[in-house]
């Protein structure tokens, strides 16, 4: 399917006013792009995987929206450098959708600085959605275990105990996060050969291939995105994994106590959950029930400043601090249930 994309060039300070005016027009799936930094809280919520180098914030952002091509081809705007869309020209409905984009973008005027406020245009299609964060994901290394997307060479040569290749598609976890590489790093140093492994929140399913290459007998997961499955399935078998050494649910084991005895009580040498603080914090007694005797949680995803009640929920559960690993202002509680 293709798109296409207008983007107004603005400012910071009127791109959330931009948004809602685009909002009011019916226009969905607007997408802001500026150079301001995102504040530790925002980071924690997106969660971001890959997180790109900004140059200096200089108070211009760009607001775009995408409008489905017509199979006649609706193309792009006429216009000049006062404010119109740059390309050729559009079918009668997405000229009519501009023009009041053009009247809400003026009327904004009166109430904040829109900065040029013109219109461009681009093509693009699904396609290019999916695919072009690819550009920013190349192997690496943590430690001496290997992490590269599936589209690259493996090294000619180095020093490395396994290699794991990824491919994330639409799902969580390249490795490249500072989570991950604390789990990771938890994981080599706790996990046992033949241990049976509980993967929360699989996301790409990196942590259960981790475990799996670093010689767990068993490795099962969960998450709540559906779209997590088909990705673990597919890394997997990239990886020469059979699918028998590892079952995966859809759901969220903090409440769910049907998910909870499908996934099993009581039977793992080791939980890793590699998600967030506040979801860390009301599944812990989950976490822990899942664990045998002298079993251990690695938890991961947890903001500095929430440090303090990711153990303490960990505590109440009935587990033991065992340690607390730190990369950045990303923190990673690793504790056992005696």
């Amino acid at each position: 399917m293709k798109w296409s994309k207008y983007t107004i060039k603005t400012t910071t300070e009127a791109e959330e006013l931009i948004g809602s005016a685009l909002a009011d027009l019916g226009i969905e799936g607007v997408q802001i792009e500026d150079n301001i930094p995102l504040s530790a809280e925002e980071q924690e919520k997106l969660f971001i995987d890959i997180l790109p180098e900004l140059p200096p914030d200089d108070g211009t952002a760009y607001v775009s929206f995408y409008v489905e091509e017509t199979k006649g081809g609706a193309a792009g705007v006429k216009g000049d450098s006062d404010g119109g869309a740059h390309g050729a020209e559009p079918d009668l409905a997405e000229e009519s959708l501009l023009s009041q984009v053009r009247q809400a973008i003026e009327a904004l005027r009166d109430f904040v600085v829109v900065g040029a406020g013109t219109i461009s245009r681009s093509e693009t299609m699904d396609q290019d959605w999916l695919n072009n964060w690819k550009q920013y994901f190349h192997a690496f290394a943590i430690d001496d275990i290997w992490i590269k997307p599936t589209w690259e060479e493996l090294p000619a040569s180095g020093d490395f105990c396994c290699v794991i290749e990824i491919d994330p598609g639409t799902t969580f976890g390249t490795g490249k996060h500072e989570t991950t590489r604390l789990c990771i790093r938890q994981l080599r140093a706790y996990l046992t050969p033949q241990a049976s492994v509980l993967d929360v929140g699989c996301g790409s399913g990196i942590l259960s291939i981790v475990s799996l290459k670093l010689g767990a007998g068993q490795v099962n997961g969960t998450d709540v995105d559906e779209a997590c499955m088909e990705a673990v399935r597919e890394n997997m078998q990239v990886n020469g994994l059979s699918e028998r050494m590892g079952q995966y649910y859809v759901g969220d084991l903090t409440g769910d106590l049907a998910l909870q005895e499908q996934v099993g009580r009581a039977c793992y040498d080791v939980v890793v959950a590699n998600i967030l603080a506040d979801i860390i914090i009301p599944m812990a007694p989950a976490l822990a029930g899942a664990l045998k005797t002298g079993g251990v949680c690695i938890t991961s995803g947890i903001i500095d400043f929430k440090e303090e009640s990711v153990k303490q929920a960990l505590q109440t559960a009935g587990l033991t601090i065992e340690a607390v690993t730190r990369d950045g202002e990303w923190v990673s509680v690793t504790a056992r249930k005696g």
